[in-house]
């Protein structure tokens, strides 16, 4: 076990939004050195040089892999790489922190699980809502029985802004000359160069996984933290494009609807899921609720919300379509059972709220317990298992999308039909 005072030496793997804000979560660090960088794209690998004066950087991550010097790498490459790059790491000796999706394709799932196990390095997913303080809250609540018994969740996320739509900046020098091409390519399909793939390689299925991949997983990650399911039963996904209509094979719209089987952790629910890049209103609308028998929490990761509604409240009566007489005799029976209760400061039941960190507060926390789990070699919970359990139903919503079909999965094998 590594001690406190001990130097960590990292290398980001991937240099675009995601990744730098990964490394400058771990540079906050103390012990923490960001010390090596690979992109295909040398305006990235420029830009790491000003902010970190002396790092080493290379277009080939597999320079990086072979340093001796590297304790652990942040994989934040375009999602196709995701697992061959993650794989290759564990297989270096390297902990490794990959972005959520954690690979692009199912099939991959178990490869990357395996290499996990067999290598013994840490492997953590850069899903951060496991990290967010909000659902340790509710997953307390809902085990406390304090909404009943759960019987469905909503969760959405609007974005409503171009760059949470994916349209990110296009360098204007962009060329073949300061570009590894091939190397962004990979196993993706070939063809000529385009700079619009490599800068808003979201935007397309050959290197991407959608809005499932990019947002639903985060969806998946917060429930099963909260409720301890281990993944849903039957999947369906639907959507389109409906604004930004700009060439790109993604939808900017999808919707799901997904049953989840009872465990001895939680009842039968069924989770509804929607994420739109331009709605109505001006800035990002994110949130979940989660209903129960006896009351809701909706949490927008800033804060909790529970709000309760006992289970003894009175039903209602249609009694005034009976007789008068039979109105008369049921009505006393009912009254009886449930007095007219004049409502007062102590009867009314109010919402207790309760705040928690900034969703941008979630990513330095996600990046700090991968960090401790290199220093103490315990694992974080999100290992590559834990992981896969999002990853996986949320690309079967994709194929749902593009197959038109129900999908479904068993959570105990982690495996599709």
């Amino acid at each position: 076990m590594a001690s406190a005072n001990d130097k960590i030496r990292i290398a980001l793997i991937g240099a675009g939004g995601m990744g730098q804000g990964d490394a400058r979560d771990a540079a906050r660090i103390a012990g923490v050195e960001i010390a090596a960088t690979a992109d295909i794209y040398d305006s990235r690998l420029d830009r790491m040089k000003e902010i970190y004066p002396g790092i080493a950087a290379t277009r080939d991550y597999r320079e990086v892999l072979a340093r001796t010097d590297i304790d652990a790498v942040i994989v934040a490459t375009p999602d196709h790489w995701h697992a061959h790059i993650a794989i290759d790491a564990l297989s270096a000796g390297k902990d490794v922190y990959c972005e959520k999706p954690m690979v692009q394709k199912i099939e991959d799932g178990q490869r990357v699980i395996n290499a996990a196990r067999k290598s013994g390095r840490i492997f953590q997913m850069g899903s951060q809502y496991a990290s967010a303080h909000c659902f340790q809250k509710i997953a307390h609540l809902l085990g406390s029985g304090a909404i009943g018994e759960l019987n469905m969740v909503e969760a959405w996320l609007d974005r409503n802004t171009a760059i949470g739509a994916w349209q990110y900046s296009i360098p204007p020098d962009a060329s073949p000359r300061n570009i590894d091409w091939e190397g962004f390519l990979g196993s993706a399909p070939q063809r000529p160069f385009e700079p619009v793939r490599l800068f808003r390689w979201r935007n397309y299925r050959d290197y991407g996984t959608a809005l499932a991949g990019d947002l639903y997983v985060h969806l998946f990650t917060g429930l099963h933290t909260a409720t301890g399911a281990l993944g849903p039963t039957r999947i369906y996904s639907t959507g389109g494009l409906r604004y930004w209509d700009d060439g790109r094979d993604a939808p900017d719209m999808q919707m799901a609807v997904i049953d989840y089987e009872p465990s001895p952790r939680h009842p039968r629910f069924q989770f509804v899921m929607r994420v739109n890049f331009k709605s109505s209103k001006a800035n990002e609308d994110f949130g979940y609720r989660f209903i129960g028998s006896e009351g809701s929490i909706t949490t927008d990761i800033a804060s909790v919300t529970l709000s309760r509604v006992p289970r003894e409240k009175e039903p209602g009566q249609t009694a005034d379509t009976f007789s008068r007489e039979m109105e008369a005799d049921y009505m006393r029976t009912y009254r009886e059972r449930y007095p007219v209760l004049t409502a007062t400061t102590a009867t009314l039941v109010r919402p207790t709220v309760q705040r928690f960190t900034s969703p941008r507060d979630a990513h330095e926390i996600h990046v700090r317990n991968f960090i401790d789990a290199v220093r103490t070699r315990k694992p974080f919970f999100e290992d590559a298992e834990y992981g896969f359990r999002a990853t996986g139903p949320a690309l079967l919503c994709n194929l749902s999308y593009y197959e038109n079909r129900v999908c479904r999965w068993d959570a105990a094998t982690m495996t599709a039909s």
